[in-house]
């Protein structure tokens, strides 16, 4: 029996998502003004006294180091994409920032749950006026921020698709997560705005904290489906396991040609590997099978192994 194995034509492994270089651009270019207006609302609160400055200018400290992860990710990928010793490629790097930036997300929830519980049961004078001014200033950077990092983002927050190929561009999960880092702390300024406008109309101390509450278990959601869609990513899961695998099978099982071994697993953005092992009554060659899976254009690295199918005589 002979066995043969062909790959794809080029092997340099190149599978960073097509947006990858104006993602990137993007990334940097919100955490500049994330970062900006950090130092701004610091150096202001440390002039004026004003603790809600300060407080908002920490918080959107953690964000901006959130989305230095994707912006270092995007970063490093780039450098290192001819890097043999990556054997498949620095696609992945997106999922696994966007893995820890996820993580983030949750530490992040769960210290404005955490904080917001402590003001419920031990509430503080808040200077409306000026606290409201500094949630609306910091809601105006945050709707910039998004506006920006919006273009390709797929809004789905961890609901797959049917089948992606069908449905527009690849999920780029790097810049989902900065997205939902902006995303969180425009969340937690609207809320803020609201519960101090009716703080200060009704006096209910009680309304920013609660708001507090909703918030970061609104954010937790969102991170358990970035780690849910990350992680799968990472442990080579498919969403959908039946999908892309049965129009592999459907384009090769013809003619009495059975696939025995199929292992499908993403490599990058919009990017998928498969090896199939086929054996077949009348093997074709290696090349013509990967031929036949050309119109399946998530699939950039093909492996083939063929064998004569052994007949009851043998």
């Amino acid at each position: 029996m002979t066995t043969q194995i062909t790959s794809t034509d080029t092997h340099q492994h190149v599978f960073l998502g097509d947006g990858h270089s104006r993602n990137e651009r993007k990334v940097w270019l919100v955490i500049a003004l994330t970062a900006t207006m950090m130092v701004v609302e610091i150096a202001a609160g440390s002039v004026y006294g004003s603790m809600a400055l300060i407080a908002d200018g920490w918080h959107m400290s953690t964000h901006a180091a959130a989305m230095l992860i994707s912006a270092l990710a995007y970063l490093y990928a780039r450098r290192h994409i001819h890097d043999r010793s990556f054997t498949f490629g620095t696609g992945k790097f997106g999922d696994l920032a966007g893995f820890a930036s996820a993580v983030v997300l949750a530490l992040i929830a769960l210290l404005i749950g955490w904080e917001s519980f402590q003001r419920l049961t031990n509430p503080i004078p808040i200077s409306f006026g000026q606290a409201i001014a500094v949630a609306v200033v910091g809601l105006a950077v945050n709707l910039v921020s998004a506006w920006l990092l919006k273009d390709d983002h797929d809004h789905h927050h961890g609901h797959h698709h049917d089948h992606d190929h069908h449905d527009g561009p690849a999920q780029d999960n790097n810049l989902r997560a900065a997205y939902l880092h902006v995303l969180a702390d425009a969340l937690t300024s609207v809320l803020a705005i609201a519960a101090l406008l009716v703080g200060s109309a009704y006096g209910w101390l009680w309304a920013d904290p609660v708001m507090g509450i909703i918030g970061g278990m609104v954010i937790a959601r969102w991170s358990w489906g970035l780690i849910r869609d990350t992680g799968s990513v990472l442990l080579d899961r498919l969403p959908d396991p039946e999908t892309l695998p049965a129009e592999i099978r459907e384009i090769i099982e013809r003619d009495g040609d059975v696939i025995t071994d199929l292992h499908v697993w993403q490599v990058g953005p919009g990017h998928y590997a498969a090896i199939l092992a086929i054996v077949s009554p009348r093997p074709a060659t290696p090349e013509d099978y990967r031929l036949r899976l050309r119109p399946v254009h998530e699939l950039s690295h093909v492996t083939v192994e063929v064998s004569q199918m052994q007949t009851a005589a043998a």
